[in-house]
């Protein structure tokens, strides 16, 4: 997949780019209803011998439109979202940067800089996209703005139990812990991907050796405390109990949260690695414990049902 930064104005030449047929949108999780628009788009380009495409934004529109927004954490960060749409067999990304200069342009110059300027000959959005000033443009009103250059098709609201599939969804059930639920919505386990990072060294005194994660400070992060998960280290994957928080056994005041695994059934040095959580269910919250034995003790507890809920995942 070729991946291009663009901002506006962009400085390619439409007649040397292929005839392409595009995803947009913003696909924050590259969710179920995401994967819908996406997958129409690739099997359309490749009906017609075209290139296949996803047009993005970043960062999202609410740190540049919204004064009391000044950073966003995102379901899937930049890294991930590029994986999940090779997995998806995509052509093209372009990344667009969102800024106060791209929010004023009219809905007719967004068109024609970034559809027909883009060598786009279909293009597929959800039901509700929007586009240009205000989000004046609505995918109803295309042919207003299409000039008879390029076609295009939107996707209708796909539900799960009668309500629609959503970022905001996706966000309210992990920041409650429902991750069985985000799984059903993303269509896979939620994940997290980090850099394996000394820390305390407490897991070692405890039994417990875990791998502390230095995770992007854009990753959003399901509700803080204990989880059953799936880790994926290279070519392998283990089970594994995960813990969210700010260790309060130890700690008398809040530090920064922390992301640490003990990997079930390893043995090894993970310092520098990459490792991948996937996180599957919410054991319980983290609390402070009145000794270390009274710690130890509940971990054996978290590890045995946490291998169990694994083997009869």
């Amino acid at each position: 997949m070729k991946t291009m930064e663009l901002s506006y104005p962009h400085t390619l030449h439409k007649e040397n780019l292929p005839e392409t047929v595009s995803a947009i949108g913003f696909f924050d999780g590259i969710h179920k209803g995401h994967q819908e628009v996406i997958r129409q788009a690739v099997n359309k380009a490749q009906e017609n011998n075209m290139e296949s495409a996803v047009i993005t934004f970043f960062p999202h529109p609410s740190v540049v439109l919204r004064k009391d927004v000044q950073h966003v954490k995102y379901i899937t960060i930049s890294s991930e979202k590029q994986a999940i749409l090779e997995d998806l067999q995509v052509d093209r990304l372009y990344v667009i940067r969102f800024n106060q200069e791209l929010s004023k342009l009219s809905p007719q110059a967004f068109i024609d800089h970034f559809i027909i300027g883009l060598n786009i000959k279909h293009l597929v959005a959800g039901f509700d996209y929007s586009f240009g000033h205000k989000g004046q443009g609505k995918m109803a009103d295309m042919q207003e703005y299409a000039r008879d250059l390029f076609t295009w098709e939107t996707i209708g609201k796909i539900t799960l139990d009668e309500e629609k599939v959503s970022s905001t969804r996706i966000r309210a059930e992990l920041a409650s812990g429902n991750m069985e639920q985000a799984e059903q919505l993303l269509g896979r386990p939620f994940a997290t991907t980090g850099l394996v990072v000394k820390g305390a060294r407490r897991g070692r005194e405890l039994g417990y050796p875990t791998a502390n994660l230095s995770i992007s400070k854009d990753a959003l992060l399901p509700k803080q405390g204990v989880y059953a998960t799936r880790v994926r280290h290279k070519d392998k994957i283990y089970g594994g109990m995960a813990n969210i928080g700010t260790n309060p056994t130890f700690t008398e005041e809040l530090e920064d949260m922390s992301v640490e695994v003990y990997l079930f059934d390893f043995d090894g040095d993970l310092y520098g690695e990459e490792l991948t959580i996937e996180w599957l269910s919410y054991t319980r919250e983290e609390i402070k414990f009145d000794s270390k034995d009274a710690l130890i003790e509940k971990m054996q507890q978290d590890e045995k049902e946490i291998r169990a809920y694994l083997a009869n995942r």
